[in-house]
């Protein structure tokens, strides 16, 4: 039971580690993908 006690706040704070770098991740696309679009858009004209 010990360790478990010892366990569980090293795998949270692991989990929102991951998911805060995912969560970056994900956003830097989103920008990649908008600037290639505007760039898409501004050659066509």
């Amino acid at each position: 039971m010990m360790r478990l006690s010892r366990l569980v706040p090293i795998a949270v704070i692991v989990s929102a580690l991951a998911l805060s770098s995912c969560a970056n991740t994900v956003r830097g696309i989103g920008k990649d993908v908008r600037a290639t679009a505007d760039a898409v858009a501004d050659s066509v004209e």
